[in-house]
């Protein structure tokens, strides 16, 4: 049952990852965020009774893991806004190695062969992705006029943009880590009742403090923010409910969220129209089939 579960969690996560890059059509990422994030909160508030009696030091702990994924997913929409999704749908797809290595140090999990060689060609698939992206092939005309410093200053944006989304798929592998330990001391509500609420009062501290503009009722309208929200609450329920099982694995566990790599590639083929899309379902392909070698 744990397996369905991460898999339902796999494919929402992917659909989410458009209804993000639909909704920063019409709203900026802060307003995204806040609202996003408030009215998840408000979906389990319901929930409240089955949310208490955790100890004293959870709350804590919840505390550092929703300020972990508050970090990341300030990363994840910069590289969203920034990246093609088909692009960010395969770069998300590096976490599994970041989650890979953080359950063989930190859980003692066991590498079998199959592990390995997966893992090999998750490694291929990234670094074919790499390749192409060191070599462009611009459209007719594209940056013939720009200066030399001017396409310097392109290329270190791009790489940065790259490294910003590398650095929330290893925060976001720390969050699954968290996850696993955390929700053997407690249950699936009382984890995702304060992780949003503290989750929340991160994003509405962070708005003030920067002195964000935030258009309530613009975001409020916005349909893509709602059934983000909705996604949301039902892919962290599965999700929390599946690390509660004892038979489940971290690295595991990693690899079969990756099932949402397929959607946002395809989303960024057939909703997006962009381009060079063939090498990256090619490397997306190789990057899976390590995936299911290390199901297997």
């Amino acid at each position: 049952m744990w397996i369905w579960l991460v898999l339902l969690y796999g494919l929402l996560k992917g659909c989410r990852e458009i209804c993000k890059k639909k909704a920063l059509l019409t709203s900026s990422s802060i307003e995204v965020l806040l609202i996003y994030t408030c009215v998840s909160f408000l979906l389990v508030v319901p929930d409240f009774r089955n949310a208490m009696g955790m100890e004293p030091r959870f709350y804590f702990y919840v505390a550092v893991k929703s300020f972990v994924i508050f970090l990341a997913w300030i990363m994840s929409f910069i590289a969203i806004r920034n990246l093609p999704l088909s692009m960010y749908g395969v770069l998300d797809l590096s976490r599994v190695l970041f989650s890979t290595l953080l359950g063989v140090v930190v859980l003692g999990e066991a590498i079998t062969p199959l592990h390995t060689f997966g893992l090999i060609l998750v490694c291929t698939g990234l670094l074919l992705l790499k390749v192409r992206l060191k070599k462009p092939v611009p459209e007719q005309g594209e940056g013939s006029d720009l200066p030399d410093k001017l396409k310097n200053i392109q290329k270190r944006y791009s790489a940065g943009i790259i490294i910003v989304a590398l650095v929330s798929c290893m925060l976001n592998s720390v969050s699954g880590l968290m996850d696993k330990l955390l929700t053997r001391h407690i249950n699936s509500s009382q984890l995702q009742f304060w992780y949003m609420l503290f989750l929340s009062i991160f994003y509405i501290v962070y708005a003030f403090a920067m002195r964000e503009k935030i258009s309530i009722k613009r975001a409020l309208k916005n349909k893509w923010i709602w059934l983000l929200s909705i996604m949301f609450v039902i892919a962290d329920r599965a999700l929390f409910i599946a690390n509660r099982d004892p038979a489940s694995e971290v690295t595991v566990m990693t690899l079969l969220k990756q099932a949402g790599a397929v959607v946002t590639i395809l989303a960024g083929k057939f909703l997006f129209k962009e381009k060079n899309v063939g090498h990256k379902l090619i490397c997306a392909a190789i990057i899976i089939a390590g995936i299911v070698l290390g199901v297997l």
